[in-house]
């Protein structure tokens, strides 16, 4: 059982977690066996995921980052430049309460809320139950907004295909190395709140850059403000970018449909 992130779920019927240790906590050997088979399980819930989104073209990207980043306002902002273009729902993750899901559904976006208890991260069968309340081919885009937390939720594929990755400006600009897993994890780095550097001197853009280098990773980084929507036109073209990309994958996967000619055999 995890003590320290708070995956204490003994009964759950999430593959995630059970009275066992938490794979980022160690454990003797025959819990680690245990949790390779959890995980194990997770990846083939993900990868059913992945195959519901791909039947019906949808892209689908997890949000991840620290607790209060601004991942909500992130989402508000961009279905407020995108909702005349895509289809979009969301699926949010939280310990507890549907705040962050009807500020989404103001906005005019079907959302799901997910309530994890004391569960510290989202995983692919709690995605999976959602996916149950969402109609997938009335979907473009599917953004998935993880629960805060920069340790466990990157150990966990939820069927989606790209992470983004926030830091927020009050954070500090070191987080990439002091969270190499998370931030390894992601395609896309977002510093997020850039309108309050004017305010916090000691956050350097450059270091943020540095620090996310540092752990050899070599991810697009992007920087805006919500509250003010500066920065965003970079942030909406790399999304329309996955969006087309992702549409030609799937394109190219679907089988090709043969045609046979009909021959009238009538004399």
């Amino acid at each position: 059982m995890c003590q320290l992130c708070g995956c204490s779920l003994p009964g759950t019927e999430s593959v995630a977690h059970g009275a066992v240790s938490h794979p980022l906590h160690g454990g003797g050997p025959e819990q680690l066996a245990v949790l390779t088979n959890l995980l194990a399980r997770n990846d083939e819930a993900a990868a059913h995921n992945r195959a519901h989104f791909d039947m019906y073209g949808v892209l689908a990207i997890n949000f991840m980052s620290s607790p209060g980043a601004g991942k909500t306002s992130l989402l508000e902002a961009t279905i407020r430049r995108l909702r005349t273009q895509y289809r979009i729902s969301v699926v949010e993750g939280d310990l507890a309460t549907e705040n962050d899901a009807r500020r989404i559904r103001a906005q005019g976006v079907p959302a799901i809320q997910i309530t994890t208890g004391n569960a510290c991260h989202l995983d692919a069968s709690m995605v999976h139950g959602a996916l149950h309340e969402i109609r997938l081919a009335d979907v473009d885009l599917l953004f998935i907004e993880n629960v805060g937390n920069l340790v466990c939720p990157a150990s966990f594929d939820l069927g989606q295909h790209r992470n983004v990755v926030l830091l927020s400006v009050p954070e500090g600009d070191d987080k990439p190395e002091k969270y190499p897993v998370m931030f390894r994890a992601a395609e896309l780095m977002l510093i997020t709140k850039a309108d309050l550097l004017e305010h916090i001197p000691e956050f350097d853009m450059q270091r943020a850059r540095s620090s996310l280098q540092s752990i050899a990773s070599a991810v697009p980084v992007l920087e805006l403000s919500s509250r003010r929507e500066t920065g965003m036109d970079a942030w909406i073209d790399w999304l329309h970018a996955e969006k087309l990309a992702n549409d030609r994958r799937c394109a190219a996967s679907k089988p090709v449909a043969h045609t046979h000619a009909h021959h009238d055999h009538r004399t």
